[in-house]
């Protein structure tokens, strides 16, 4: 609880200094969705934040369908090669093993009492998994990058850091938020791995650039969305 103020999180450090002001205003404008301040000052309810937590989930159980769909889409062979690591990483099977982050979510769902079976999928929840997939099934996948990199992976820490601060104003221990923890405290191998892709498909033309930046403000308009339904809010 910030006693009514939104305090911003810093956006990663990893970003390459290029893209940091994109990445923290995209990160400002989330931040300042009614969703959002609510987790800051308190106001948010329990039922919102358990509603948050059954759409974020069904979300985040399509990220693998959404990174190979990137993959499918990258010229670069070598670029191929990088997302196709991170992807073992995240299924669990890569070169340091580890807990998949899908099985991570599910443990800290069962905290809760919540099941995904047992939630239907919201219409705006579905209209940001379908726009993540649009984006990152464009050929050339620079409208990928920009939706799971700018829009996404970078802003996370922000994003996830603010759901913690209105869990903990409901009383919730940080114990059964571990995922969300992780997640902000942590730098994330996959996106370093596309902070880089991003980085110098950019450097090479600014056409890329603007693909980029758009791919992300794209995205990045689906998560409001996917935050009105929460608030119940329409734009």
């Amino acid at each position: 609880m910030h006693n009514g103020v939104a305090q911003a999180h810093p956006i990663s450090t990893a970003l390459p200094r290029a893209f940091r002001v994109e990445a923290g205003a995209l990160a400002a404008r989330l931040l300042a969705h009614p969703f959002m301040q609510r987790c800051a000052d308190g106001t948010v309810s329990m039922a919102q934040l358990r509603r948050f937590l059954v759409q974020q989930g069904k979300y985040s159980a399509h990220f693998t369908r959404y990174l190979c769909a990137l993959i499918s889409n990258l010229a670069e062979a070598e670029d191929v090669l990088r997302l196709a690591s991170n992807l073992a990483e995240e299924l669990g099977y890569g070169e340091h093993g580890g807990v998949p982050h899908s099985r991570l979510y599910a443990q800290m769902l069962r905290g809760f009492g919540l099941s995904l079976d047992d939630e239907p999928t919201g219409p705006q929840t579905q209209g940001l998994i379908d726009t993540m997939l649009m984006l990152c099934r464009q050929p050339g996948g620079l409208a990928g990058l920009g939706a799971l990199c700018l829009g996404a992976e970078a802003v996370v820490p922000a994003v996830y850091s603010r759901v913690i601060d209105g869990f903990t104003s409901q009383g919730v221990d940080s114990d059964g938020l571990a995922f969300f923890s992780i997640h902000v405290e942590c730098d994330d191998d996959h996106a370093q791995t596309m902070f880089e892709m991003v980085d110098r498909l950019c450097s090479e033309s600014p056409v890329n650039r603007s693909k980029v930046l758009n791919g992300a403000e794209i995205a990045v308009n689906a998560r409001l969305r996917f935050f009105d339904a929460l608030a119940g809010e329409q734009h």
